[in-house]
């Protein structure tokens, strides 16, 4: 998806306040997939994400994390582990779709469709100009980070 255009969308937030793609224009967006609230993983990446978010935010660039999780259970994610970044809803997986990060996946030995980790970095004209599939979240947001930096050097 390297140097297409970001598909748009509008999505509820944990207040059930809508947020579209479109409303960034302008800034460079971390958009991030992610399957589950308060799983280990989703947890630690949420919590490096916001850890990191204000040399994000000096670089002019918002996190968006989706899963399919609802706005009440982000509600309970950001509050117990005092998150601050944009986490939105997609009970129905279409934005998951849309961007391949919905697909078959194994776990012990069973087959099951669900949310495949996906990160793509968006450049302010709405441009994919990085993408990451099947993450490993360790070391994960420093390399989106590095990535945005150079990204930004070469414009």
């Amino acid at each position: 998806m390297i140097g297409k255009k970001a598909i748009d969308f509008c999505l509820k937030d944990h207040e059930e306040k809508e947020h579209c793609l479109k409303d960034f224009k302008g800034k460079w967006i971390v958009l991030y997939f992610y399957p589950k609230d308060n799983t280990s993983g989703c947890t630690k990446e949420a919590k490096e994400f916001s850890e990191k978010k204000e040399e994000f935010d000096k670089l002019g660039a918002i996190i968006i994390g989706i899963s399919k999780d609802s706005p009440k259970s982000h509600a309970k994610f950001i509050e117990k582990h005092n998150l601050n970044i944009l986490l939105l809803s997609d009970e129905e997986h279409k934005v998951l779709e849309a961007y391949g990060a919905w697909g078959l996946k194994k776990n012990y030995g069973k087959e099951y469709y669900g949310t495949i980790r996906s990160t793509f970095l968006i450049d302010p004209d709405f441009t994919i100009r990085a993408q990451w599939k099947n993450v490993r979240v360790k070391g994960h947001v420093d390399k989106v980070l590095e990535e945005l930096k150079k990204l930004q050097e070469e414009k």
